[in-house]
C-alpha cells in the first residue's frame, strides 16, 4: 500500500497546477515522480500542457538515468 501524501493546509487547497507552477516559479525544476511524491499528481504532462496554454514558458529536458536505464522528463520555468 503506498505511503500517504499529506500536503499543508494551504497546499491542499491549491489546485494541482497552482502547486506545480508555484513550485517552478521558486527556481526548481520537476519530475513526474517529484510531482507524485510532493502534490499527488499522477499527470504532470497534463498539467505543464495546462499551464503553457495558460501562457506560462516552461521547458522539458529529457534526463537519462544511466543506473536504471530510464529516461523521463524534468520540467522548469524559462528565465528570461
Amino acid at each position: 500500500m503506498p505511503a500517504e501524501i499529506r500536503l499543508p493546509e494551504r497546499e491542499y487547497l491549491m489546485s494541482q497546477s497552482q502547486q506545480i507552477l508555484a513550485w517552478m516559479q521558486a527556481g526548481n525544476s520537476i519530475t513526474p515522480l517529484e510531482a507524485l511524491q510532493r502534490f499527488g499528481c499522477l499527470r504532470l504532462g497534463a498539467r505543464i500542457y495546462d499551464l503553457r496554454q495558460s501562457g506560462h514558458a516552461i521547458s522539458k529536458q529529457t534526463v537519462h538515468d544511466e543506473r536504471t536505464g530510464k529516461t523521463y522528463a524534468s520540467y522548469s520555468m524559462v528565465r528570461g
